[in-house]
């Protein structure tokens, strides 16, 4: 019975605006005006909340886009990577491209989203105690040498993981931010998300592989983006070396000099005419491959990120890099 009064009801609506529809106009109260488009409501709309149509912004309105079709040129030897991009955040495009929504291993690229965190969600005078979890690393491992009980401030632990790309370091920062690798996790994956990187999945601070630690080659352009608006980061990245003071566990004082990874930097590789990179990160797996993500300026003085992951080797690294900023970067 229920149903047969839905069907006859169901009926005499349709009839009814059919009725209406084909014979005279019906008066709707506040119709929605066609003619507005999404940027005007948005403008004028959520002007009455925020004060001022300035406030308002789109969440990809200084992201790099583009379709997924891929770049084909015969300047760069694209068969020895599996991923990379060019993206030119002047004018919003992304020059080159390879499978860069591809799930791809980030290797210690992995420590620039570390580092970010580190910068925004401590103070970088705040002094860190090494755990032995921390400084229990294996011996191939790249480390910065810290032991447990080493007391060192923020700041310096952050050369440690960007230019020395130290595990050890990686998981000193994790431990005291969030009390654990684990727990660290959990705020690495949500603020991977708020920058809209979705294809991304973390599991520890440094890189160390892990087949559930995954990210591609746009989210780590969404990452970076954030990292190069602090200005403690860029510093990081375009330092050479860095010599570093500490107090040991048994209270004396102790030094180190770290040194940047980055070819460019520590002047093995000369970057193409007409770009100056200014800095970036470094990571290398087994899995991973040779992965690098750099920050330069091209002959106008724009921004380029260029990101590459998983080269066969690093002499290739760096050859295709060379290749894609000296064809791509302007």
């Amino acid at each position: 019975m229920k149903c047969t009064s839905k069907i006859l009801f169901s009926g005499m609506l349709i009839l009814g605006l059919l009725t209406c529809g084909c014979g005279s106009d019906v008066a709707i109260d506040n119709p929605y005006d066609i003619s507005a488009s999404a940027t005007n409501y948005k403008t004028e709309a959520m002007t009455e909340f925020s004060g001022s149509s300035a406030d308002v912004h789109y969440f990809a309105e200084d992201l790099c886009v583009a379709p997924k079709e891929q770049t084909q040129s015969d300047a760069v030897t694209d068969e020895v990577v599996e991923a990379m991009g060019v993206f030119l955040p002047a004018d919003g495009t992304i020059s080159y491209q390879k499978n860069i929504y591809e799930k791809m291993y980030p290797a210690s690229t992995t420590k620039i989203l570390t580092a970010y965190l580190a910068i925004t969600q401590s103070n970088l005078d705040d002094i860190v105690t090494v755990s032995e979890h921390a400084a229990d690393q294996a011996s191939d491992s790249s480390v910065c040498g810290l032991q447990a009980g080493d007391q060192i401030k923020m700041s310096d632990l952050l050369y440690g993981l960007m230019l020395k790309s130290g595990n050890d370091a990686a998981i000193a920062i994790a431990e005291h931010i969030s009390g654990s690798e684990e727990a660290f996790a959990v705020l690495m994956n949500e603020t991977a998300r708020s920058f809209g990187a979705t294809n991304s999945h973390f599991v520890n601070p440094n890189g160390l592989h892990d087949e559930n630690h995954y990210t591609c080659v746009y989210d780590l352009y969404l990452i970076f983006s954030h990292a190069i608006e602090q200005d403690f980061f860029l510093q990081l990245i375009q330092t050479t070396s860095y010599t570093v003071y500490y107090t040991n566990a048994s209270g004396a004082d102790a030094s180190q000099t770290w040194r940047n990874t980055n070819k460019y930097l520590n002047g093995e590789v000369t970057q193409p005419e007409g770009v100056t990179v200014l800095g970036g990160k470094t990571g290398t797996t087994n899995a991973a491959g040779y992965c690098l993500v750099l920050l330069s300026n091209n002959d106008k003085k724009e921004p380029v990120i260029s990101i590459i992951l998983k080269s066969d080797g690093r002499s290739n690294l760096y050859y295709v890099m060379n290749q894609v900023l000296a064809n791509f970067a302007k």
